[in-house]
């Protein structure tokens, strides 16, 4: 099964549908309109059904777009980070109370928690 690469980029209004592989591009208005605009271009020029090959779609963004992403994902790894960090310290918030013979229980109601997660801190 031969594999055809829709290069998509937007191009004013429209979303210009560039197929290397045949030297011929489309365009549709709408993105979602984009992978059934290439899949009739490749079945017109190649006259073959769309079960005779695969295709596989590259949206290629702008800078400024890739940029908000790629700064996105930073962000995600460092409140991940730091997510972890707020837990160690959630831990060890209890296990100091615990270690200055608070109960559990009593833990919970000073800190806001239930007794399950209080346990939870405790024995992770």
């Amino acid at each position: 099964m031969r594999t055809y690469q829709a290069d998509v980029t937007r191009d004013g209004k429209f979303w210009l549908i560039r197929i290397a592989e045949l030297n011929r591009s489309t365009q549709a208005l709408r993105y979602k309109d984009v992978p059934a605009m290439a899949s009739e271009l490749i079945e017109i020029m190649e006259g073959i059904g769309s079960d005779d090959y695969a295709l596989h779609l590259k949206v290629q963004l702008p800078d400024a777009v890739k940029d908000h992403l790629d700064r996105a994902e930073v962000l995600r790894e460092e409140a991940q980070r730091k997510n972890a960090e707020a837990a160690a310290e959630s831990r060890a918030a209890v296990r100091e109370l615990l270690a200055q013979g608070i109960s559990q229980h009593e833990a919970g109601k000073v800190l806001g928690l239930s007794v399950q997660r209080i346990n939870q801190l405790v024995n992770s």
